[in-house]
């Protein structure tokens, strides 16, 4: 059986013997349908410094997945995604497409690449620590005196990322280092497609009352070679969002993502090595109702 939390009904864990278990991340779990496809499940799982909290969230899996399958769709023109259309209950066996309904993708199975496609449109988190230190963001010179969570002036940025294995951090990278990993070609076409899908999303989430500041993308190949955008988009999980109203360059605004839970654990005596403390009702039910308002907003 799925392992759940009795009095929310969330899901912690899937437990899906019809299909071989591949990974379990922070959030998803992974499944091997065929050769061809995978089947991704959305947990209620919540990481925070790193660490999976004991916790579940109520119902994060499937506004994760709501949010991701609008943008998805609202951005395929620019790119294409994993998505294949079929329905996750039509390939586990009837007892577990409960664990399935709403809080998962059937992909397509493709190749990842090497890096995590971060956009910038803001200066906040590692990039102003990065900026602070160095007056660039992963090497991309920015003008001297900008304040924290300030726009980008000369438009988005891309900043790539390495992929660290679990329990070790990403290390930001240069355009340079990411043309090494990728060869030029690939690196110039992640680069121009993860701008132009920010971009796109940015220009469509403020007119909603939210500004994306900042965004993490991942994207895959065929066998071919084709590009294609995998994983999750634009989420509370993958991004910065900020509510427009509360915005003020000179400090960091707040957002619609783990903030509750930071703020909690920051409070704690907690080394912030597993394990994590359990989490309160209260902070539950903050990080739930900003997930839903992300949600609201910008699908209306």
């Amino acid at each position: 059986m799925a392992e759940r939390n009795d009095e929310q009904g969330s899901l912690l864990e899937t437990a899906i013997q019809s299909l071989p278990l591949l990974h379990r991340g922070k959030v998803r779990d992974i499944y091997a349908v065929d050769e061809d496809k995978l089947l991704v499940v959305q947990t209620d799982r919540l990481s925070a410094f790193d660490v999976i909290l004991p916790t579940p969230v109520p119902g994060k899996g499937r506004l994760l997945t709501a949010l991701s399958s609008f943008w998805f769709e609202k951005l395929d023109h620019i790119i294409p995604n994993h998505l294949t259309g079929i329905a996750p209950e039509s390939v586990v066996a009837e007892n577990e497409r409960e664990q399935v309904a709403g809080r998962a993708f059937v992909v397509k199975r493709l190749k990842p690449l090497p890096i995590e496609a971060i956009v910038r449109g803001y200066i906040a988190g590692s990039g102003w620590k990065d900026y602070q230190a160095t007056g660039a963001i992963s090497g991309i010179a920015l003008p001297q005196g900008m304040q924290q969570a300030a726009r980008l002036p000369g438009g988005p940025i891309f900043t790539p990322s390495t992929k660290a294995a679990a329990g070790f951090h990403d290390e930001n990278i240069s355009f340079a280092e990411a043309e090494k990993l990728l060869g030029k070609d690939l690196a110039a076409t992640v680069r121009g497609k993860a701008i132009a899908l920010y971009a796109e999303a940015a220009d469509y989430a403020i007119n909603k009352g939210i500004i994306i500041a900042d965004t993490k993308f991942e994207f895959g190949r065929d066998e071919a070679g084709a590009l294609y955008l995998i994983d999750e988009a634009l989420t509370p999980d993958s991004s910065r969002f900020w509510p427009a109203d509360q915005y003020s360059p000179g400090c960091n605004p707040p957002s619609y993502d783990k903030q509750f839970v930071r703020d909690w654990l920051e409070t704690q005596d907690w080394n912030k090595k597993p394990p994590a403390p359990a989490l309160p009702p209260g902070v539950l039910a903050k990080t739930t109702k900003k997930y839903e308002e992300a949600l609201q907003r910008l699908r209306g």
